[in-house]
């Protein structure tokens, strides 16, 4: 079986083989940390997480790069409404971001590169755009001058002289209203570093590609982030990457996720519409948010609705039902085999063939999970008729590849959301009293904030905190 990559550059179908043997780098755009993160972000991080177990499964040596962007407008305008110094804001949602992908069972990602973190390999590569003609300073400013470009829009697939009239970020000052900042000059009461054109701070898309020259040099494989990145983020670092090295393409196969709507309207945090991942987990476990994730392709727009969470529980449930009854009738399984089992080990052989054959159809994960729910049904059946052990064994192995690759978890107690334990919210408290300490009240305020919305109820008292469950 071949694996077949949907390539948004060309707009079809193509037949994956990474530029190097049998390795294959991927880059895929992490989050902007100002906030918690949604589940159109879950959406995305689910969807490359089955993507790299799938092609590891394959046998491909697989290293998996995402960048946090802790350095960005947002970030300061969010940091300025805390009274927070920027980075201890991202920071702060950076480790709630690990938390949550953790909660998700996402653990395909080999490195986070942190963008505060590769300041002077962005000062490195804007340097070499100048040098290069590809950019132009305005007093303290650096823009990328996208009419040097000439095949900038195609990975969008728009004209390129249409784009110089495209007005990104407003300045009078550049030569074509889409000219895109590489660098922006700043007070120094703000967040900034030094570099040659005074202090400041680096543009959004320079980011990315000094981060992916970093560890994967000019050309890589995969480059993977959501649908609406295409333009002008994507546009832009192939416009930098491919401008700074004379190497084409920057990346072989670009892959996008579709968008997450609630009643038909995308789901984002300009919206006001979005939902947090830990909203979510309140109500559902991870495994089942991870389940209804899947049940859709990861191209196609997905809409939330508690309706869609309930189905993907139930679904989940009886796949969890028969690898547990399958899993208990080994002990009693038979040594000869007969008739049956021969059967039921062709159901497991085609069962396994239709699954990969899905996988290798672009990813195709609602079809795969169909595959699996019906071989759960045939296996759950087998396992009632005393199965002999050898041909149930390899059903069981089947049935745990499938979840394995799709990064479902088929132990019983991830079905359900685990109950908060006393010692759990006892931890939680001693936390918030340890900020206290601190003084950080902002931190003990907002855990006081997440309690009393699982209905726990604080009372601080000159002894130490006193919680209770509100009835």
């Amino acid at each position: 079986m071949v694996l077949q990559v949907f390539n948004t550059m060309s707009g079809v179908e193509e037949e994956f083989k990474p530029i190097s043997g049998n390795r294959v780098n991927i880059f895929v755009c992490g989050p902007t940390v100002y906030d918690y993160s949604h589940i159109g972000h879950a959406r995305t991080y689910v969807a490359y997480d089955v993507i790299v177990r799938y092609l590891r499964f394959k046998g491909y040596s697989t290293f998996y790069l995402m960048n946090i962007t802790d350095v960005d407008d947002k970030i300061i305008e969010r940091s300025k409404e805390r009274n927070t110094p920027p980075l201890t804001l991202s920071e702060e949602y950076t480790r709630e971001f690990y938390c949550d992908i953790a909660m998700l069972n996402i653990s395909s990602i080999n490195l986070f590169a942190k963008a505060s973190e590769h300041i002077p390999e962005m000062i490195d590569q804007i340097t070499r755009l100048l040098e290069g003609g590809y950019a132009y300073k305005v007093d303290g400013d650096v823009y990328f001058d996208i009419s040097k470009f000439r095949d900038y829009g195609r990975l969008s697939h728009q004209n390129p002289d249409e784009l110089k009239k495209h007005r990104i970020e407003p300045d009078p000052r550049k030569r074509n209203p889409g000219d895109f900042s590489l660098w922006k000059s700043r007070s120094r009461d703000e967040l900034g570093w030094e570099s040659p054109w005074g202090w400041g701070r680096p543009g959004w898309h320079i980011e990315d590609t000094a981060i992916t020259e970093t560890y994967f040099g000019p050309q890589y494989d995969i480059h993977g982030g959501a649908i609406e990145l295409v333009f002008p983020h994507h546009e832009a670092e192939i416009a930098q990457a491919e401008s700074v090295s004379s190497k084409r393409p920057m990346v072989k196969y670009w892959i996008h996720t579709g968008m997450v709507n609630v009643r038909g309207q995308k789901m984002s945090k300009s919206l006001g519409n979005f939902v947090t991942i830990r909203d979510v987990l309140r109500k559902y476990s991870p495994n089942v948010l991870r389940f209804f994730f899947i049940s859709s392709h990861y191209r196609s727009p997905i809409d939330y609705s508690e309706a869609n969470l309930e189905n993907a529980h139930e679904s989940l449930r009886r796949v969890v039902k028969a690898h547990a009854e399958a899993a208990s009738a080994l002990r009693d399984a038979r040594s000869a085999e007969d008739r049956n089992d021969l059967e039921f080990s062709k159901v497991t052989a085609e069962s396994r063939r239709r699954f990969m054959e899905a996988m290798d159809d672009d990813f195709n994960t609602p079809v795969a999970l169909s595959v699996m729910l019906s071989f759960s049904r045939r296996l759950e059946a087998y396992a009632h008729l005393r199965p002999a052990k050898r041909t149930l064994q390899e059903g069981l192995s089947v049935l745990r590849d499938f979840a394995s690759i799709l990064g479902i978890d088929l132990s019983e107690a991830r079905v359900e959301q685990p109950e908060i334990t006393d010692a759990l919210i006892e931890l939680i408290v001693e936390l918030r009293d340890e900020a206290r300490k601190r003084r950080d009240w902002a931190t003990a305020d907002k855990i006081r904030e997440r309690l009393a919305s699982l209905k726990i109820s604080l009372e601080d008292e000159p002894e130490g905190t006193r919680w209770q469950m509100k009835v």
